[in-house]
């Protein structure tokens, strides 16, 4: 039997389900909440519910009742635009003595929901749809444990603040926690009209009404840190304000296929992404996932601009800007630092800022220094930007030096991590979980451990990287350049390539010895262009077999291995985005089909899923008749980099590039799934431009309509 050990101490605990009763989310700035379906906030599953601001919970209950009992649910949503959270609800059938006093359906409450920077609004209406007078009492019970994002997540604490005797004023009550911190964090609930009761712990309100009248309260609860203190808006004016603000940094371009299916994972994805994207004193930066991971994180908003770069480059201008401001200038070993390297996490809860978790601003992770060099070339070439490069190149060649410096301390060719800090992450690479990189009987690795997309990402950053040098006119550097990323390309084939596996080796162990396991990674490696030819058609038979395929997606491993777990996080599920970046080069090496294969299998994942929204991942047992997907049961949902995946994976079928410094789009082979027969893209983004396409499928082939562009844009096709 396996056993969690100790060093994995950021392993999120489940003692329940998030799937045991679906939830629903609002996001807004460094503020989301989690609501169950009746829009009540409740001690229940994982205990993830609440109403979060940086990192902390300030509403950890929230429950309506009708005459002290629970209306019953008629249904609840989620707007289209993730603004509005709407639930409407009933009273059930109330006896007094036996005889029926008020039957069920006579009332109806309608609750609607949503964030605007640190402020929760909820409008409560009640209808009364009798024949005859109704009199009843409304009552919500409310509580705040002020808990770190980290204890919900599982963490226990030696030491906590202390919480302060609830504020009682009129219409108002104040709930506080002074912190270890010694920061004053509090809750402020207001209801307007006045309730009739207003305790440490519950807000009653009476309702009279006639035959066919409606009355409403307006309730707000507000997220206050330190002096700062908020006012609310009136909720109309609100309303309109939040819904004006989810449009900021919105794309112009636009994806519309004659799959409405696919239309509607498109939609929720969009919206998704619109939602966790964030602003920041640097640009919009897309917060990772809720609820574990609602801050910056860099691999996640990397990975998540270069799926979505096609479709709004000024996403990754804001990625870039962030993580330059934010790279590691010294060697700081509690917060695995050190000079070029970039950011891996930041936050601000109590518990980071304390220093009881290295995450206040946190850079242990070995790949998103390569990744950051990766989307600065990627930006460019897409843009044509370059002032904006030419400001941030000291910052690129920092982050080379430390690819070559700390990244490879034993100057073996290959970077490789292991934990300075002894708080930090054991594995650093994107499939963190403690028991991720191993040897094929199961026995984990020793560091320090080189893995193999990572190299790949190394090789692919210092031929981008030379790109831009030339651009910039350092001709020399270019050369020096694209000749270590060859030196990394033939060590790399000579070191990771497993002959009996068909696949590239997991990883590297600290002795240099080859973990030989079937895993998505090697698919990254091909994402990368690091692969031969030869080694790519091979990876790909292997990715597609029945043990890495599992009719939704690519398992991260394949079930022929010993650690093989479908209900795992890292060792046999199946992870959208990772899906996203191999289709992407199996489609450049040839393999369009396989491409397809992927964006079908995660197009039907999606019919099954709530809302159409593509979780962070899902559990890799075979597919089913007539059975969706198994849920994972902690999965972050939404999740940035999966909501993105189905852009990188449409352009991937496309075969679509963007060259802005030759005004120039390729579509190179294009392919579309029998699912697909026509695509509309309009106002696609070529440098100080747009174009708008229609891709229509014609059995194998796709033809390509320009239905307007400028003159200066040259649209190439190969077929």
């Amino acid at each position: 039997m396996d056993v969690i050990e100790v060093d994995d101490q950021y392993y999120i605990l489940a003692k329940f389900s998030l799937a045991d009763d679906r939830t629903l989310v609002l996001k807004h700035g460094n503020a989301f909440a989690v609501f169950d379906r009746y829009g009540d906030i409740q001690p229940v599953g994982v205990g993830e519910q609440g109403l979060y601001q940086d990192g902390t919970r300030f509403l950890s209950r929230l429950v309506l009742n009708l005459g002290g009992k629970r209306p019953m649910l008629l249904s609840s949503t989620v707007r289209e635009d993730n603004v509005l959270l709407s639930v409407d609800l009933t009273n059930p059938d109330v006896f007094d003595e036996g005889l029926l006093i008020l039957p069920r359906g006579t009332l109806h409450i309608y609750r609607s929901k949503f964030l605007l920077e640190s402020v929760c609004y909820e409008r409560l209406g009640v209808r009364n749809y009798g024949m005859s007078a109704v009199d009843a009492t409304l009552s919500l019970r409310f509580d705040s444990d002020f808990a770190d994002i980290f204890e919900v997540r599982g963490q226990k604490r030696d030491r906590k603040g202390r919480l302060l005797e609830v504020s009682i004023e009129a219409s108002r009550a104040v709930l506080a926690y002074e912190g270890l911190d010694g920061v004053l964090r509090r809750t402020r609930i207001e209801c307007a009209p006045a309730p009739r009761e207003l305790t440490r712990s519950t807000l009653s309100m009476d309702i009279h009404l006639g035959a066919r009248e409606e009355t409403s309260f307006l309730i707000t609860f507000t997220c206050e840190t330190g002096a700062e203190t908020l006012e609310s808006c009136e909720y109309e004016c609100a309303l309109a304000k939040a819904g004006s603000l989810s449009r900021i940094g919105s794309p112009d371009c636009t994806i519309y296929t004659t799959n409405e299916q696919f239309n509607d994972w498109v939609n929720r994805s969009t919206a998704d992404l619109r939602m966790m994207i964030t602003a920041t004193p640097f640009g919009m930066y897309p917060y990772a996932g809720v609820p574990w991971f609602s801050t910056v994180f860099g691999r996640d908003g990397i990975l998540t601009a270069l799926e979505y770069l096609w479709v709004d480059p000024t996403l990754a201008r804001g990625v870039l800007s962030y993580l330059a401001a934010n790279q590691a200038t010294e060697i700081l070993p509690a917060q695995d630092a050190e000079p070029g390297k970039i950011l891996h996490e930041t936050r601000n809860s109590e518990m980071a800022i304390l220093g009881e978790v290295p995450f206040h601003r946190y850079y242990g992770s070995v790949d998103s220094t390569p990744l950051f060099v990766m989307l600065a070339a990627a930006y460019f070439e897409h843009t044509g930007d370059f002032d904006f490069l030419r400001s941030i190149w000291p910052n690129i060649e920092l982050a080379l030096a430390w690819i070559d410096s700390h990244g490879d301390q034993d100057r073996d060719g290959f970077v490789e991590y292991y934990r300075r800090s002894q708080k930090g992450l054991v594995q650093q690479g994107w499939k963190d979980s403690q028991d991720s990189i191993f040897h094929s009987d199961g026995t984990l690795a020793d560091g320090p451990i080189a893995l193999c997309e990572v190299q790949g990402y190394v090789y692919a950053a210092k031929l981008g990287a030379a790109g831009i040098a030339a651009a910039l006119g350092e001709h020399t550097r270019a050369g020096e350049l694209r000749r270590q990323a060859e030196h990394v390309r033939v060590r790399f084939e000579g070191a990771f390539w497993c002959e009996e596996l068909s696949t590239y080796a997991i990883a590297l162990d600290g002795e240099k010895r080859p973990c030989q396991v079937r895993s998505s990674n090697a698919g990254q490696c091909l994402y990368t262009g690091i692969a031969s030819q030869e080694h790519a058609e091979r990876t790909a038979h292997t990715l597609f077999g029945a043990d890495g395929y599992s009719g939704w997606g690519i398992r991260t491993i394949a079930t022929s291995e010993v650690r093989y777990n479908p209900m795992s996080y890292h060792n046999g599920s199946v992870w959208p985005h990772d899906n996203a970046l191999i289709a992407k080069r199996l489609a450049r090496y040839g393999f369009k089909e396989l491409a397809a294969r992927v964006l079908t299998g995660l197009l039907d994942a999606s019919i099954f899923v709530n809302l159409h929204r593509i979780p962070e991942l899902f559990c890799g047992f075979p597919r089913r008749v007539c059975k969706g997907p198994t849920q994972y049961p902690v999965a972050c949902s939404p999740q940035s980099w999966s909501a993105a995946a189905v852009f990188m994976l449409l352009q991937a079928c496309l075969g679509l590039t963007i060259d802005a410094r030759r005004n120039q789009v390729r579509l190179d082979h294009a392919f579309l799934p029998e699912s697909l027969s026509q695509v509309n893209i309009r106002n696609l983004p070529v440098k100080d431009t747009t174009v708008d396409l229609v891709l229509e499928r014609y059995g194998e082939v796709v033809g390509v309509n320009v239905k307007r562009r400028d003159r200066a844009v040259e649209i190439v096709t190969i077929v």
